[in-house]
């Protein structure tokens, strides 16, 4: 088929729009918030529910099954040519036939998105009228709105740059436009928006391509802050007025609740901002008693507020098209015109629809743009969390790559807080401030664990002292159980910054005598210079803050299973040991007594047989094997002190000692002076353990003793109570026990190998002989019981054994 015998299209640009947002909602879809939104005087005004619509169009509600009028607006008479009151309660046929009616149920029986276009041709007195419509839901009613079609409004100075004159032409003089012809008028705009490489180039094309499509005076790509303040990034006007480029403008000149319409209707048009507000008739909606919800509608009445704010800006018709980034609102492109301006339904879809595509290419070049930095935030984030990785704790790998942190956000500074440890790098408060502020800061912190400002000092001025290095905060929380947080710092920024007329509103006493925030009346430059603040955090910050935090977790469960398989193999193991224990206890027990029987029946049958040497060596033998059971012996208590079960009670340890000191004066030849100045506490823990613990102490106290006269001291000390004998590896937060005695002493240099099995600092033959466990088993008791234990010692004066049992002494 030749390109001359094409068949006619039949698609419109409002039928390819229709399809195309289908594809595009994706990204650009945008989402009405319903929860509460904080008023200030600005965002007091009902902008949903004005019970009013501009005049330029008219507004019929009417119910989804049998299409019966509801509502509509009191200028319908001029639009319809039939009075308000001979339409509420009447069939929606008695304004259109029946090929209207079924494109309005086609409409309602699609499921449509939040509002769909149509074309209408209505009798009006007569005469067949084209109408430009939108249907939508609200309030459990249809809503439809209309305005007069619209065929010439395209700018002369747009035909040389968007489409041919011919086609321009066409538009004119009214035909319809069809998907060729509406691809032509976009598809030059739509090229040089789509090979723009930077933001800056696409803001300035965006600006020149709306203004050439629409013929409005002026038009503007206006970027929204987070504070909900903005700034306008690019312009396209006409020569010889001022120029609005980089002038901030505060949140209050576009309310909260106007900025959650803005993300509904993509695009809000206002053709003379001098109009008479058109009421609805009724006022409520019927089917719920309240005003009927117009968030969704083209139609709705602009608040008195906007337009004493656009005649104070010197604007009669102003039009804004939404520009959205991840279903948020980014920013607006607005524009004005100094008289009233109206544009075709056509028209406004063409800026709709390009409005879409600048959605898309805005995030994309916003990402590209921070492209550098984000790579090298991930490098700053894989040096760091292999350092974990290769750490055994977390502190340890702040330690080593504090610079990789700073790197990841950008900071000046950063301070790990892990339970009650501190450690700081770079700029940071001093260490006394930062405990105050996390608990301010677990009380700022959201569900997200993350907190940031870059105006701390105003939100927490106690750090005023430190807005040179802490005017920014960017608060992680790792764990909450462990108190785990990193911080992150920012310096004071001093801006000079351009508004748009000074942002304060002016206030005003209405006709109620109530005060009320004005729209300002100038919009000359005013300077301001702002303190206390840092230079914002990104999102591409808090984003690897967040991945930081979801990598330590991911690290910290890996080595969760490492130690789990380490605790099975540990399990394996002492099921081994416990074997082993076993055969030591019977297998190789059981032979070293028949050794020991047989040298003792030796003895006893041919003793005298054998001689003085004979004799000699059969008593060494006898001497060797009873050593043997009894290092076997100790082995295995100690071996089974550390695997069994903790019994903790209650145990008074006067009771505990005195009844060791009895055990011992009975075995005891010499006599022994105990010492135990005052009654010893009562503490929780194993009765078993803790007497073979001072059993043990009191015991070597004496066996190691060259003097006749002994003496053995047992006492404690409270942390109220100062002595400086304490060793400084116990904690002084805990009572302190001690036991001294005046025996032959240790060098300094062996106080860490008296602790270690079998390790003994004398022949077996001498000070008693012993296997060497005693004071093995008694550092594994004080272990066992949450404590620590060390020596004091002089060389032939004594030793003093200090211990602490935990925190339930």
């Amino acid at each position: 088929m030749s390109a001359n015998s094409l068949p006619t299209i039949v698609m419109t640009p409002l039928d390819f729009i229709s399809k195309v947002k289908q594809s595009l909602a994706t990204l650009t879809d945008p989402e009405l918030v319903t929860s509460g939104v904080e008023l200030t005087n600005c965002d007091r005004e009902p902008i949903q529910i004005p019970n009013a619509i501009q005049a330029h169009g008219i507004l019929l509600t009417f119910t989804e099954t049998d299409l019966t009028i509801l509502q509509v607006s009191q200028n319908c008479s001029a639009f319809l040519g039939i009075k308000p009151a001979d339409l509420l309660g009447q069939p929606l046929a008695v304004v259109m036939d029946e090929p209207q009616l079924a494109m309005i149920r086609g409409c309602i029986d699609t499921d449509f998105e939040n509002v769909n276009p149509l074309r209408l041709w209505l009798q009006v007195q007569g005469k067949s009228t084209g109408f430009e419509g939108s249907v939508y839901r609200s309030d459990g009613v249809i809503v439809l709105e209309l305005e007069v079609l619209i065929t010439n409004d395209l700018p002369q100075q747009s035909t040389a740059i968007l489409a041919s004159d011919a086609l321009a032409q066409r538009l004119r003089q009214g035909h319809a436009v069809n998907f060729f012809d509406f691809y032509k008028f976009v598809k030059t705009p739509l090229g040089r928006i789509q090979n723009t490489q930077t933001l800056a180039e696409l803001a300035t094309q965006t600006v020149a391509a709306i203004r050439n499509l629409t013929g409005f005076e002026r038009v503007m790509l206006y970027r929204f802050d987070e504070d909900g303040s903005g700034h306008v990034i690019a312009e396209n006007k006409i020569e010889g007025t001022a120029s609005f480029v980089g002038l901030h403008y505060p949140a209050s000149d576009i309310p909260k609740q106007a900025r959650e319409i803005y993300r509904l209707n993509l695009l809000r048009i206002i053709p003379d901002a001098l109009y008479e507000p058109v009421l609805l008739e009724p006022t409520l909606n019927p089917m719920t008693g309240a005003p009927l919800d117009l968030s969704l509608s083209g139609l709705r009445s602009v608040s008195p507020m906007h337009t004493e704010y656009l005649s104070n800006f010197g604007v009669r018709a102003s039009m804004s098209i939404s520009v959205l980034r991840d279903r948020q609102l980014w920013g607006l492109i607005a524009c004005h015109h100094s008289t009233p301006k109206q544009l075709s339904y056509e028209t406004r879809t063409m800026c709709e629809f390009l409005g879409q595509v600048i959605s898309v290419e805005i995030g994309s070049k916003a990402d590209a743009e921070d492209l550098d930095y984000k790579l090298q935030i991930q490098a700053a984030q894989a040096r760091f969390v292999k350092t974990i990785v290769d750490c055994q704790t977390l502190m340890d790998s702040f330690t080593q790559s504090p610079q990789d942190l700073c790197e990841l956000v950008g900071a000046t500074g950063v301070v790990f807080c892990e339970r009650q440890r501190v450690a700081c790098f770079g700029k940071t408060p001093p260490d006394t401030a930062i405990a105050d502020l996390l608990t301010w800061v677990d009380t700022q912190i959201g569900e997200n664990a993350i907190y940031s400002s870059n105006r701390l000092v105003s939100e927490y001025p106690a750090l005023t002292p430190s807005k040179d290095i802490a005017s920014g905060l960017l608060a992680l929380r790792v764990s909450q159980v462990d108190r785990t947080y990193l911080l992150w710092f920012r310096p004071e920024v001093i801006q000079t910054i351009e508004w748009g007329g000074e942002p304060n509103k002016p206030v005003a006493i209405d006709e109620h005598c109530q005060l009320r925030m004005t729209p300002r009346k100038s919009f000359e430059r005013w300077t301001q210079t702002v303190q206390l603040q840092s230079l914002p955090w990104k999102a591409c910050e808090i984003e690897a803050a967040l991945a930081l935090r979801i990598e330590i977790t991911g690290i910290v469960l890996q080595k969760a299973d490492e130690l789990a398989v380490l605790n099975a193999e540990l399990e394996r193991s002492n099921i081994e040991l416990d074997s082993f224990a076993y055969i030591a206890a019977h297998d190789l027990k059981e032979p070293l007594r028949g050794i020991h029987n047989y040298s003792t029946f030796l003895l006893e049958d041919y003793g005298d047989k054998l001689g003085a040497d004979g004799t000699h060596k059969l008593t060494t033998l006898m001497r060797l094997s009873q050593r043997m059971e009894n290092t076997i012996d100790s082995l295995l208590h100690y071996s089974r002190l550390g695997r069994a079960e903790l019994v903790r009670q209650r145990v008074d340890l006067s009771e505990i000692v005195e009844h060791v000191i009895e055990m011992i004066e009975i075995s005891q030849p010499s006599p022994v002076q105990f010492h135990m100045p005052r009654l010893l506490p009562t503490v929780t823990g194993d009765r078993h353990q803790i007497t073979e613990l001072f059993t043990n102490l009191i015991s070597n106290g004496i066996k190691y003793h060259d003097l006749d006269h002994k003496s053995i001291e047992i006492g404690y000390i409270l942390p109220t109570e100062s002595d400086e004998r304490i060793p400084a590896t116990l904690n002084r937060s805990q009572t302190v026990f001690f036991i001294a005695d005046n025996g032959i002493g240790i060098r300094s240099r062996h106080f860490e190998n008296i602790f270690k099995i079998f390790k003994r600092l004398h022949p077996a033959t001498k000070y008693g002989g012993g296997t060497g466990a005693g004071l093995t088993i008694a550092k594994k008791v004080v272990e066992r019981h949450g404590g620590k234990i060390a020596v004091v010692s002089v060389l032939g004066e004594g030793s003093t054994f200090y211990f602490t049992l935990g925190a339930s002494a």
